[in-house]
């Protein structure tokens, strides 16, 4: 029986990537919870069209959803040595919207990355960003999963005992937080 809402936003659109592996890994360590993900598949922020159309339907969906949720949590790559455009687009948009969706919603962000570091920068760009509209995001443990091709099995469960630990800890805090 699910728990609450936990909504998953992957920073990469890639339906096989492994942000969007590890937020589904992260939502099985949560349970239990409705989960829903999040469709970043969103226009590029533009004051033209915003002026002219108002808010997308698509960015108000996704506002809605970040206020329903009882705790969000945002798995990202790290693109050039920082936030891919798909995720800092999605936190443009949504900044645009009314009644602030992120304020005191607690986030837990996480990382997977093909480099060793797993995406140390993509996620103290991600709390920069975030810090704006106040949510309570969680200070670890951080979860950055480097060398990501290796690190999943087919059903796309972690191998690693010591990402699994942080990960179930980082799950269990986010719970905690959420109540």
């Amino acid at each position: 029986m699910a728990s609450g809402t936990l909504l998953g936003i992957s920073g990469s659109l890639r339906e096989g990537s492994y942000n969007r592996k590890l937020m589904r890994e992260a939502a099985r360590m949560y349970d239990p919870a409705e989960f829903v993900e999040a469709d970043l598949h969103l226009p590029l922020y533009d004051g033209d069209l915003e002026a002219a159309e108002g808010i997308p339907a698509s960015v108000q969906r996704l506002a809605d959803q970040i206020a329903a949720a009882d705790a969000v949590i945002i798995s990202g790559p790290e693109y050039n040595k920082g936030l891919s455009g798909v995720l800092k687009n999605a936190l443009d948009w949504v900044s645009r919207t009314k009644g602030g969706p992120w304020r005191d919603k607690p986030v837990a962000i996480m990382a997977a990355t093909a480099g060793r570091a797993g995406g140390e920068r993509t996620q103290w760009l991600l709390r920069l960003c975030l810090t704006p509209f106040r949510p309570h995001i969680l200070p670890g443990p951080e979860v950055l999963v480097g060398n990501c091709s290796e690190e999943f099995d087919a059903e796309g469960r972690l191998v690693n005992e010591l990402y699994e630990a942080a990960l179930s800890e980082l799950m269990a805090d986010l719970r905690k937080a959420s109540v």
